[in-house]
């Protein structure tokens, strides 16, 4: 048991002390926003694309994964309200979707998306004709903080594992 516990924590280690990874390459058809809400921080880009919601996603996903060595980092999807990206995004960002690809323990990437419903709403940009516009934010996270959380779990597993051991021994 106690090598066991050894190798997953040398793995999870091992995981979280990859460095962080480089914001994602944008949709190949995409056109990255020059407005000042969207160049404001160097961790939040907009772009404009024809691309659905699945391929966007998708593409991000892939790229979100890639780390060297050929090893692709496990990925979370999560989904939130349109609502949120208020919040999460930036504030008066107009939204029909926000999604997040985490990996746990590390970093996050948010993808908001728009797809207007009225003409009125239509997205043109420089006088071309876009489908929608999407806001992806990275969040990285400090090798420090991961490695204070990782001991942190390590301390706490030591106990639970203990507790549970003891709990064993007690109703056998």
């Amino acid at each position: 048991m106690r090598y066991l516990l050894v190798l997953v924590s040398i793995l999870l280690l091992i995981y979280i002390s990859f460095p962080n990874l480089s914001f994602p390459q944008p949709l190949s058809d995409s056109v990255q926003s020059g407005e000042m809400a969207d160049t404001e921080t160097p961790y939040r880009r907009a772009y404009f694309t024809n691309f659905s919601r699945e391929e966007v996603i998708s593409h991000y996903q892939r790229e979100f994964s890639k780390i060297s060595f050929g090893i692709q980092l496990p990925a979370l999807r999560l989904n939130y309200p349109p609502e949120d990206s208020q919040t999460l995004i930036r504030d008066q960002t107009r939204s029909t979707f926000l999604e997040e690809i985490v990996h746990p323990l590390r970093e996050s990437l948010f993808i908001n998306g728009f797809k207007p419903k009225f003409a009125k709403d239509e997205i043109w940009y420089k006088g071309v004709h876009y489908e929608q516009k999407i806001t992806v934010k990275y969040v990285p996270s400090s090798l420090y903080i991961r490695l204070l959380v990782f001991v942190g779990i390590l301390i706490v597993g030591k106990f639970v594992v203990q507790e549970l051991i003891d709990s064993i021994k007690t109703n056998a």
